[in-house]
């Protein structure tokens, strides 16, 4: 449902909340370990995050990224899959076909609709602070 980038940013940003809670800023090179991400990739996607004023990055030796915890009350999930993949996921077809719609519909699209504007419900009803709360102090976090 999601592009790899913006999966990747949606477990960075989690990532990065849950350990700004801690007061610990983030290295890039840890980010990407923790997440299983390529490094290179994620750092383009934390560059997308930092210019839309999601992240703040710090540079020097005790710099890293860090999410403000009043921020992490207005972030909603919506606002990371805006940025990394635009809003295709609430219009786009279940079967990826480019002439989908209520006139045309696919065998799967009346399904599909109820799905995603599910989908969209979760994700602008959702803020950083929420999900932290909700993680599971010993969660391996989302390294699959």
């Amino acid at each position: 449902m999601f592009s790899k980038s913006c999966e990747y940013g949606l477990r960075a940003i989690i990532y990065i909340a849950e350990q700004s809670t801690q007061d610990i800023k983030v290295s890039l090179s840890t980010i990407s370990e923790a997440i299983d991400s390529p490094q290179a990739f994620t750092a383009k996607i934390l560059q997308q995050l930092t210019r839309n004023n999601v992240l703040k990055s710090i540079k020097g030796p005790y710099g890293g990224f860090v999410i403000e915890n009043e921020k992490m009350k207005i972030i909603k999930l919506s606002d990371v899959v805006n940025i990394l993949d635009g809003d295709s996921i609430y219009t786009s077809c279940g079967l990826g076909l480019k002439k989908c719609n209520a006139n045309s519909p696919c065998p799967l699209h009346y399904r599909f609709v109820e799905v995603r504007n599910q989908l969209k419900i979760m994700l602008e009803t959702t803020t950083l602070e929420m999900v932290v709360a909700d993680m599971n102090a010993d969660l391996f976090f989302l390294k699959r």
